[in-house]
């Protein structure tokens, strides 16, 4: 058994049973773990077309075998559930080090199932597991409920805050305060269960199949990072905001709701700016040699954040040019547990129809939601997470909000999910990946950025559309298979498939190459496809906003440019092996093995 601990936890917080399973070794390997082998137990454990939030829904926290070994970055796990927002299969991926503890602990996964008839936490060490009552931890904000059960150096906490108490269909799962697992709604799921917080303890050590080629693979894996320029470089110095130059002198850096492409004050927002004026220091998740945290400071708040996307979804998404306050809207998502991106594009979009006079008739409490208004973004990001006033009516995400005023095209979203910040007119495959994404709009499912900005591996012109299906289906593929190794997808900029699978083949003693890599994470993203159809995802809905298919980008390096799904939707089905609709042939999931 090596690289996986070999045990699962099942958790039924109705009856309040626990049990301990034997992890099946093989589906383990057919679905490597984390998001795969999630996705596949979920699928078979439940009807997809359940109601998410009703207690038939089950929480799957899975590490991948890579969690907690010497590898590079290998400390990252996966929450799989439905989500509450979309309706999709959701598999949020979080980093920090509760991932690699809870191997420690002795366990590669727990699933929740069932509901709580009053709030609890879960403790779970190498020799004991207890559902305990959490009362007095009901409301609490993350930070103050993980220095409550925090007692000790090698334990770890996972929790919700108030936005996952009352269901907000953005709320995030926090760990190790400020890490999400934050897309999906995930957090509304573990709210719904009345479960506040899983505590884990735990010393053990995860054994390798070969711990001299495991050695060997790392310190190589580790100089390819430190020598490419983006995971060398760019990501240490000035953390994932190293983009907000980047994508605004491209012309698609989204501003005030996607209405435009370039952001003038970009500059004031941008890594660079973050790094001189409110960086404290690099805070590098476990074993990772990137190190593209931030831990900042204001003379209000200090803690983990902003990423780039946080900063893109207050900042330019919303007009908004104080980094000040984007980092305390940041803070209280972490506190609050919400999801930066979801909550900061829900405001923008809340901005535009204020901007069109839908919003008339709201009490914006001498806080009005306009383009540019910096004290409205934090004072309604904390309205949005405690379901107060109008920030009722934001808590379940843009989609939403926006079909309530009869303007469900100005959701910049795909399946309910927003769109994070690279306009989809700039980049044509990164446009496809959001459109066919199987959790809606999200960037980290197959990362077009990579070759179509930042060069890597190789440079695709941007607007070009030869080859972009497939560039985009092999971006998503192999992104499904590092998703479910406990990896950060980070480690791509510099790792390819034939490096992962020997890191792979180390640990856990098989014998694969690129090839079966990739064929593994195309097994996992078609049986994602399979649940979301099943859960009722209409074909049509593999689409991106109108804003994007028919208004050309107004000014900037991408004016006059839309996106041409309709070009690139057919060669992109027929290479995943999918009929014209977008559905899986049954020759297809035959040859996958499902």
């Amino acid at each position: 058994m090596f690289g996986y601990m070999g045990k699962l936890l099942r958790i039924n917080l109705t009856n309040n049973s626990i049990k301990v399973e034997d992890l099946d070794l093989e589906l383990a390997k057919k679905f490597v773990g984390g998001r795969g082998l999630g996705t596949k137990m979920l699928y078979d454990e439940i009807d997809p077309k359940i109601d998410a939030l009703s207690p038939e829904n089950k929480l799957f926290f899975i590490n991948g075998p890579m969690s907690g070994t010497p590898t590079p970055t290998g400390g990252r796990y996966m929450v799989v559930t439905k989500s509450p927002l979309s309706g999709t299969i959701a598999s949020s991926n979080s980093g920090g080090t509760w991932g690699a503890r809870l191997k420690y602990a002795g366990y590669d996964g727990i699933i929740v199932e069932g509901k709580a008839d009053k709030p609890v936490y879960i403790t779970v060490t190498e020799e004991n597991v207890e559902i305990n009552d959490a009362f007095d931890l009901w409301g609490k904000t993350v930070g103050e409920t993980t220095d409550i059960l925090q007692k000790e150096k090698k334990t770890n906490v996972l929790a919700i805050g108030p936005a996952g108490e009352r269901l907000s269909k953005i709320a995030a799962i926090m760990n190790d305060k400020d890490r999400a697992a934050g897309r999906s709604g995930v957090g509304a799921v573990m709210g719904s269960k009345n479960l506040k917080a899983i505590v884990v303890t735990g010393n053990l050590k995860v054994s390798l199949f070969d711990e001299e080629a495991t050695k060997a693979n790392n310190k190589e894996a580790t100089q390819k990072l430190k020598d490419n320029p983006v995971t060398g470089e760019g990501l240490p110095a000035y953390g994932t905001a190293v983009l907000v130059n980047v994508i605004n002198a491209n012309g698609m850096f989204p501003t005030n709701n996607f209405q435009e492409g370039v952001f003038d004050n970009a500059e004031e927002i941008s890594g660079e700016t973050l790094a001189e004026k409110y960086l404290v220091r690099k805070d590098p998740c476990h074993r990772c040699p990137i190190g593209c945290g931030r831990y900042t400071k204001t003379d209000k708040v200090e803690g983990g954040g902003p990423e780039y996307e946080t900063i893109w979804a207050f900042g330019a998404d919303c007009g908004v040019k104080d980094l000040a306050k984007i980092i305390e809207a940041n803070y209280w998502c972490n506190q609050y547990g919400i999801d930066t991106i979801s909550a900061g594009a829900t405001l923008a979009a809340a901005m535009e129809l204020s901007q069109i006079g839908l919003l008339d008739h709201v009490d914006f409490e001498g806080h009005k939601l306009e383009f540019g208004n910096d004290d409205a973004i934090v004072y309604w990001t904390k309205k949005l997470a405690l379901r107060e006033g109008f920030g009722d009516e934001m808590a379940d995400g843009s989609y939403r909000l926006c079909e309530k005023y009869g303007r469900a095209d100005l959701s910049m979203s795909v399946k309910k999910l927003e769109i994070p910040a690279y306009d989809p007119r700039g980049v044509q495959g990164h446009g496809l990946n959001y459109a066919t994404s199987n959790r809606g709009g999200c960037h980290v499912r197959g990362y077009m950025i990579s070759p179509e900005i930042l060069g890597l591996p190789a440079k695709l012109e941007r607007q070009e559309l030869k080859d972009k299906p497939f560039w985009t289906k092999t971006f998503q593929d192999l992104t499904a298979f590092i998703d479910s190794t406990g990896l950060c997808l980070f480690t791509s900029f510099a790792l390819g498939a034939d490096d992962y699978a020997k890191i792979f083949n180390s640990i856990v003693g098989t014998n694969w190459n690129g090839d079966d890599v990739l064929k593994a994470g195309e097994r996992i993203y078609n049986i994602e496809k399979q649940f979301n159809i099943e859960a009722g995802i209409l074909p049509e809905e593999d689409t991106l906003p109108e804003r994007f298919l028919k208004v050309p980008m107004p000014a900037g390096p991408t004016e006059g440019h839309v996106h041409r799904l309709s070009e690139l939707l057919p060669e992109y089905y027929e290479l995943r092996g999918w009929d014209s609709k977008g559905a899986p042939t049954k020759e297809r999931l035959e040859d996958l093995g499902l």
